[in-house]
């Protein structure tokens, strides 16, 4: 026997277990680091949070801004919690989220299938494509005269432009998603016997999660917007636009900065609540993250 061999082949096996034990101490260690990712990125989130309040409120008592249109925090959030104490932010905000909610829903459930039809059809894309980039690419407020000849004032009015204003990023991205998929995986699946329906649910649904779960955000930045632009503009008297309009007619500055906090909680709310479903529909993309 090789006495070179005999010795590489025993400094393998003494030194193997120490290699598995480090391997192993990296694993804890990187799960107890994921462990206390969570309560890590709340306290920074908190701290940022706290020092820009801060930084809001010594500006705000300086008067380096008019205090008409720039007033200290503790004002606004005492006009918030005045708000719904007496009865006046709450109907407005349930107003407004179930409108979003709503209209997100219906959005989602024709971007969605529209989207990742026109991806894998090249006909239907021909067909479709130019009025979907129109639609998109069109402003919503042009839509609002219009919408109010047909629908009047009201909630279905103010329904139907947050749906025109998020159901078209959910269908751009589904398309994009679906005409992104790596061709090798494709490939792959056909070398294995894949039908039609597996290669969509196995392959290209999977691949296109990520690019739905983008245009959800995007569908709710934009369906927010369109939100605002029915309540401001169409009239009905309610909503969290309602609220905005009022307090800039009265001038009541802390109200109108408290509705605008309300608004970018709720905004930032839905979108926490999507990162959150894409963890439990795609476990593999926080794993490979």
């Amino acid at each position: 026997m090789n006495p070179m061999t005999t010795t590489s082949s025993t400094s393998a096996t003494t030194t193997d277990p120490a290699a598995r034990q480090i391997g192993g101490g990296k694993v804890v260690e990187e799960l107890q680091v994921s462990r206390f990712a969570p309560f890590r990125n709340t306290a920074i989130t908190v701290v940022n949070l706290g020092i820009f309040f801060v930084i809001w409120e010594v500006v705000a008592r300086a008067e380096v801004l008019n205090p008409l249109f720039f007033p200290r925090i503790s004002a606004t959030f005492e006009a918030m919690y005045t708000g719904f104490r007496d009865g006046v932010i709450a109907p407005q905000l349930g107003h407004s989220l179930s409108n979003l909610l709503i209209g997100l829903l219906i959005s989602a459930a024709i971007g969605i299938p529209v989207g990742l039809f026109m991806g894998a059809s090249r006909t239907a894309d021909l067909i479709l494509s130019p009025y979907v980039w129109a639609m998109t690419s069109l402003p919503r407020v042009a839509l609002i005269p219009l919408l109010i000849l047909m629908l009047g004032f009201g909630n279905g009015m103010q329904l139907t432009i947050i749906v025109l204003s998020a159901v078209f990023p959910i269908m751009v991205n589904c398309m994009a998603g679906v005409k992104t998929v790596d061709p090798s995986l494709l490939r792959a699946g056909r070398v294995f016997g894949a039908g039609r329906g597996q290669m969509y649910t196995k392959i290209i649904l999977p691949f296109t999660l990520p690019f739905v779960i983008s245009g959800i955000n995007q569908g709710i930045a934009r369906g927010l917007v369109g939100m605002l632009i029915g309540e401001l503009l169409g009239g009905g008297g309610s909503g969290l636009g309602f609220l905005l309009d009022r307090a800039g007619d009265q001038f009541d500055a802390p109200m109108l900065y408290a509705t605008l906090l309300i608004l970018a909680v709720m905004s930032v709310a839905l979108v926490q609540l999507m990162r959150w479903l894409e963890r439990r529909v795609a476990p593999w993309r926080d794993v490979a993250a």
